[in-house]
């Protein structure tokens, strides 16, 4: 891990700014359609299309019936997360199908889609790019930046989506979809959500609340929410190579963190709303988390990485209007961002010497890095309803990141007298520009009653450019590229309860301002990173083929998908050295393979008992270097879930169990645990009961017992710099409505 992997300083960009954009936009998309508004029905209001549950709007960008949605889709609504009581939104996937998690610890936990995690995948909030180009291959931005309880829903698109999202959609879409503020249809009155969890694992302690009211047409919602958790320990037991013989400590896995969120919404009718919001996200002490190494035995290396701080503020106006009849829209939206996110990061490494040497020599690095990026963006995107029932969706996005960086780094062998520590404070990343604008358009066509086909087109222009940095002498250098996709995808209904799907498409990802300009010593001393300005884009060519069937209270879907990537960014060695360390530079190289299926099965019984389970199988594989494994996902998982809710709603209560199939798809040697990661199942409890209702007031206690059988295991991400997960993890959560 590079400590260079985070995000970075930049120029302040005035408020002003914000609005321009705002306004740029809306002139260009919007506000000819608006003058043309009327009432309509054909495309339904996105915003309302959020709340339903048999709705997504991330894979299409038109409200759909998820049932007859050409793609692969996970939802997850808001009941559910209430439910599961997760600590942020990517807890959830661990059981869901295709989906798997990298990471440990209360707030540095993300997302894995199919195998592919980091920046090839896409984070979304409310439809605009949370991913920034400060951020490593392998590391995305954290979803625990959007506040867990103030989520309406989540929804995963497992397959590239660069049409519609641009760069990074390479092997699927994260989409954090957030409450709204209340609207002239809501119930009048101050409503609200005053809540307390606390987790046994951690020793977490979070309160959390929100408010929200309309008055006439005008809306206002707040919410946010404290956390203070420590580090856990993992339970004794066996993993693989590993043996603990008692409680460990996972260090660094705690967090003391803070959600702040205010938005304001005016229904200039009953179509067209206007809405703006601020969000700050601040934690303290998080961390990669470790295990003592000496845990695993002597001479082994001591990797720890801190993050001390990270601030992260945003400010998002947007306009949307449906109904509006015009030649250029039924409906449009339009939305402009700018973000500040500040970050500092520790990273401690010692590699000793070993046998031979004095006990305790090595080599002893510290480094530290502060990053500062200011990101301003935006979208727009328009729909039309066309004769015969096709429906054009286009648009247009642009994305600005503004970066400054300052490193410093000592390096002192140990063990032979006194150290005689060197050190560096030259910046390893130069200040740095990052700009991306695109266009794009998507039509549905309805072929024939049972078939419908999308098509879809991207172009891009990507532009990358350092800036005087300062005790840098190198010279100023830019790059810029223009990738262009497509995608091509198929529903055929066979019967009303049966719906054939196939598609096939493009992602990419074009290299972010690390893998361009990283030019120093690597953070563990052991070699020298050239930078590398004219790196291409990663590609990927993705096919999809799967069935969707429901009838009554039975439903059930399966997909086989295939996924190439090409010109992978990889570190290789360049041949020569640097100060009598070999030198490496990040190239685009080989095909590297995922490919798997996921399928799914439910019922709800007697309108009382939910019942799912799901399958998922992956495999990975470096197609011109078969011998070199890159599996670092499961091999197979398989999860149950079954639910219990009294008619009344008065209290309910689940079970569910996950298995994951043993991955020998490892870097032989990469692992304490061994050349195999084995298979584990962990289990766990949740329910729930209306403690009491009335006086519109309704107050309700969640529980849950998390691997309720406290067993050591880890996500097989984290086994090969092996970081388990919790041992038994009792959670309470009383929460008061009104």
């Amino acid at each position: 891990m590079s400590p260079h992997s985070h995000s970075t300083p930049v120029h302040r960009i005035h408020s002003r700014h914000l609005a321009t954009s705002f306004f740029v936009f809306a002139a260009f998309f919007v506000l000819p359609a608006a003058a043309h508004a009327q009432d309509s029905s054909r495309v339904s209001d996105s915003t309302r299309a959020r709340r339903l549950g048999a709705v997504t709007v991330t894979a299409t960008r038109t409200p759909t019936d998820l049932f007859n949605t050409p793609a692969p889709v996970n939802v997850i609504d808001s009941a559910s997360i209430r439910e599961r009581q997760p600590n942020t939104a990517a807890d959830l996937f661990r059981n869901e199908p295709g989906l798997d998690v990298n990471g440990v610890g209360t707030n540095q936990i993300r997302p894995t889609i199919r195998g592919l995690r980091g920046q090839r995948i896409l984070l979304l909030e409310d439809g605009l790019r949370m991913n920034n180009s400060r951020r490593q291959q392998d590391f995305g931005e954290l979803p625990a930046l959007v506040d867990v309880n103030d989520l309406q829903r989540i929804e995963v698109v497992r397959g590239p989506l660069s049409v519609l999202y641009g760069t990074d959609a390479i092997g699927g879409v994260v989409n954090l979809i957030t409450s709204d503020a209340p609207g002239a249809n809501s119930t009048p009155g101050v409503h609200g959500l005053l809540g307390y969890r606390h987790a046994s694992a951690d020793d977490q302690k979070r309160p959390y609340g929100m408010l929200e009211q309309h008055v006439g047409a005008f809306g206002l919602r707040v919410s946010g929410s404290y956390r203070d958790a420590e580090s856990y320990n993992a339970p004794s037991g066996s993993f693989g190579a590993v043996k603990f013989g008692g409680q460990t400590r996972v260090n660094d896995t705690g967090v003391r963190d803070h959600n702040l969120s205010a938005q304001a919404a005016w229904d200039v009718s009953a179509r067209q709303r206007v809405f703006m919001k601020g969000e700050t996200y601040h934690a303290n002490d998080a961390g990669f988390g470790y295990v003592d190494p000496a845990v695993f035995g002597a001479d082994q290396p001591l990797i720890q990485i801190r993050y001390p701080k990270q601030n992260v503020d945003k400010y998002t106006l947007g306009y949307r209007a449906s109904g509006l009849g015009s030649v250029f829209a039924d409906r449009a939206e339009v939305t402009t961002f700018f973000s500040r996110n500040t970050r500092d990061l520790d990273q401690h490494i010692f590699v000793p010497f070993g046998p031979g040497t004095p006990p305790g020599a090595g080599v002893d690095i510290t480094t530290h890095n502060f990053t500062d990026l200011a990101t301003l963006g935006g979208r727009a995107e328009a729909t039309k309803v066309l004769s015969g029932g096709h429906v054009l969706t286009y648009g247009a996005d642009v994305y600005r990141d503004q970066s400054d960086n300052t490193d410093t780094s000592t390096t002192s062998v140990v063990g032979f007298g006194p150290p005689h520590p060197s050190g560096d404070g030259t910046s390893k990343v130069p200040n740095a520009t990052f700009r991306t604008a695109g266009v794009f358009v998507q039509t549905r066509l309805a072929i024939a009653e049972p078939l419908t086909v999308i098509l879809g087109a991207r172009a891009q222009d990507v532009q990358a450019d350092t800036r005087p940095t300062g005790m840098s002498t190198a010279p100023l250098v830019s790059s810029h590229e223009r990738p262009v996709v497509g995608t091509a995808s198929a529903l055929y209904q066979v019967i009303p309860q049966l719906n054939v799907i196939a598609s096939v498409g493009r992602g990419f990802r074009t290299a972010n301002l690390i893998e361009r300009f990283f030019e120093g010593p690597t953070p563990e001393g052991s070699g020298y990173q050239r930078a590398n300005p004219n790196l291409g884009a990663e590609t990927s060519l993705n096919l999809d083929f799967g069935v969707r069937a429901r009838s009554g209270p039975l439903f059930a879907e399966a997909f086989v998908f295939r996924n190439d990537l090409r010109d992978g960014i990889a570190i290789a060695p360049t041949g020569d050295s640097v100060n009598k360390v070999p030198a490496f530079r990040n190239v685009n190289v080989g095909q590297l393979r995922y490919q798997g299926g996921e399928g799914q099965v439910g019922a709800t019984i007697l309108n009382r008992i939910t019942a799912v389970a799901s399958f998922s199988r992956l495999t990975s594989t470096n197609v011109e270097s078969p011998l070199s494994p890159i599996g670092d996902s499961y091999s197979r998982k398989a999860t149950g879930d079954i639910t219990y809710r009294d008619p009344d709603n008065r209290f309910w209560a689940g079970y569910v169990v996950r298995h994951n199939g043993e991955q020998g798809s490892i870097a032989a040697g990469s692992s304490p645990v061994g050349l195999v990661i084995p298979s584990f199942t962990v289990h766990s409890l949740r329910g729930g009961v209306t403690v009491l209702e009335g006086h519109g007031m309704r107050h309700t206690l969640t529980l849950a017992a998390d691997n309720l059988t406290n067993t050591l295991y880890s996500e097989f991400s984290n086994a090969s710099f092996f970081r388990p997960e919790t041992g038994r993890n009792l959670i309470v959560s009383y929460a008061i409505g009104f």
